[in-house]
């Protein structure tokens, strides 16, 4: 009898972000990569080539009260008309010694439906660029 190995299942979706990353508004075109044996983190990776790629988080994950709160003109920019219309993942930095941060103050906001995208920057909020991760 043989065993059953944990089957890898990698999913990516094309998310076009027209007006780039922070820092990296000329790349305009990336992947979402969600590994089942990397949950809960996702990969925003640049198709190309270019081996750039960062490492996603949805916010709740993190901060189980964290509040989008996005302006209407962003929201209209992406066609979102309610709150399940939208993807939000947030960047997370991790660092040698293992421990990680991730930016809760600019939000990836995405369109599940079109899959057009934009990173927010909620100025009025409290959130922390660097927010401890802490460890399951």
């Amino acid at each position: 009898m043989s065993s059953v190995a944990e089957i890898e299942i990698t999913k990516t979706q094309t998310v076009q972000l027209p007006l780039g990353l922070l820092g990296f508004e000329r790349i305009k075109t990336y992947s979402l990569i969600t590994r089942t044996d990397q949950a809960p983190f996702h990969w925003l990776s640049v198709p190309d080539g270019d081996d750039l790629a960062f490492l996603v988080v949805p916010p709740c994950l993190v901060l189980p009260d964290y509040a989008l709160d996005m302006s209407d003109d962003d929201a209209d920019y992406l066609e979102i008309r309610n709150p399940n219309d939208a993807l939000v993942f947030n960047i997370v930095t991790l660092k040698s010694d293992g421990s990680g941060t991730v930016n809760l103050k600019g939000p990836i906001v995405i369109n599940r439906h079109t899959m057009i995208g934009m990173q927010v920057v909620l100025s009025q909020s409290n959130y922390a660029i660097k927010h401890p991760i802490q460890a399951a």
